[in-house]
């Protein structure tokens, strides 16, 4: 298949790229900083020569936005909705415009739509919009917005041809440098991987494999379109997740974080505490009563196989840096 990838140069879209070129699809990313020949340039914002990649692939999976891994200051949750929108918005305009559109449309959305609870879990058919949550921060309700004005750009976009599925993505955990579960393996290892403002708050995640299968089993079912949550089955408080991480890598103790803690070392991070702190309790009901399979339903094994992987990569890496001295004392 042709796949575009527009914003595909991120963790998630790092991920997608490896996993379908690998499986023979020729992928094309849309990226502002172009570096490789298959990469073609664009502004996330106004049609241009990139539209002719869309006009006859098969698959379009759009990415694109700003990093929500940042201080949720006025400026930057304005970029955030402006990247998303605009991008979404855009990528409607190429496919509408396209005399050979592509079959499918799957639009990156977020997990992070769905209200701030502890007790039932979200599924798309049940699941609560947040927004008007009583005793959460009123910026929260910007993220909603943002995800709400996304899914909203690709609904509307006249594509009468091209079927569209939403990704409500829940956190996509990889051994990928930079990605979340890499900075969260990291606090484990220092000792800093307890749980955060006591630890009751659920983490909805899903394993990178799963991930990509996901992605793959929805290009493939002409029947699902609409919002999809993309999340394991198994969400759990913030206190086991944490566990059940330590216990993968090792580290017997994790050193608790009130939330003032959480606070300081958001800001430290340059990130928000929103991402620590929101209870995401979401589960996949339309891939489950579709029959998708997940291969990484609970954290246990999950976190085991990805801290198996972060091992490996890091002893590759170390290796790596090895080999020109090695390569040299041969030489001589």
């Amino acid at each position: 298949m042709k796949i575009v990838l527009p914003g595909g140069t991120g963790q998630v879209g790092a991920i997608l790229d490896r996993a379908l070129t690998a499986a023979g699809h020729e992928v094309t990313v849309l990226t502002r900083r172009p570096r490789r020949q298959r990469d073609i340039g664009w502004d996330g914002a106004t049609l241009g020569a990139w539209a002719e990649a869309v006009d006859g692939c098969d698959v379009v999976i759009n990415l694109a936005g700003r990093s929500v891994s940042c201080r949720y200051t006025a400026e930057n949750l304005r970029a955030m909705m402006d990247s998303r929108v605009d991008s979404a918005r855009v990528v409607g305009e190429a496919i509408a415009a396209a005399a050979r559109p592509p079959r499918v449309w799957l639009q990156m959305s977020t997990a992070t739509i769905y209200a701030h609870r502890f007790d039932a879990a979200h599924g798309e058919a049940a699941g609560v919009i947040g927004g008007s949550e009583a005793g959460v921060p009123d910026y929260w309700a910007y993220s909603i917005d943002i995800a709400k004005n996304w899914e909203r750009a690709q609904a509307d976009a006249p594509t009468p041809a091209t079927r569209k599925v939403a990704l409500r993505s829940a956190m996509v955990m990889s051994p990928d440098r930079g990605g979340v579960f890499d900075v969260l393996l990291r606090m484990a290892r220092l000792g800093l991987g307890g749980p955060v403002a006591g630890g009751a708050q659920y983490v909805s995640w899903i394993h990178d494999e799963d991930f990509v299968r996901a992605v793959e089993f929805l290009i493939a079912r002409d029947d699902l379109e609409g919002p999809v949550n993309l999340a394991s089955p198994g969400p759990l408080p913030h206190r086991e997740f944490m566990r059940a991480l330590r216990t993968a890598q090792g580290v017997p103790v994790g050193l608790p974080a009130p939330r003032w803690m959480a606070e300081l070392g958001a800001f430290a991070l340059r990130t928000d505490t929103e991402l620590l702190l929101k209870s995401r309790r979401v589960v996949p009901g339309r891939l489950g009563a579709a029959g998708f399979g997940f291969a990484h339903p609970e954290w246990e094994g999950a976190a085991a196989d990805l801290v198996r992987r972060a091992k490996a990569s890091r002893s590759d890496h170390r290796a790596g840096r090895r080999l020109p001295g090695a390569a040299a004392r041969q030489r001589s």
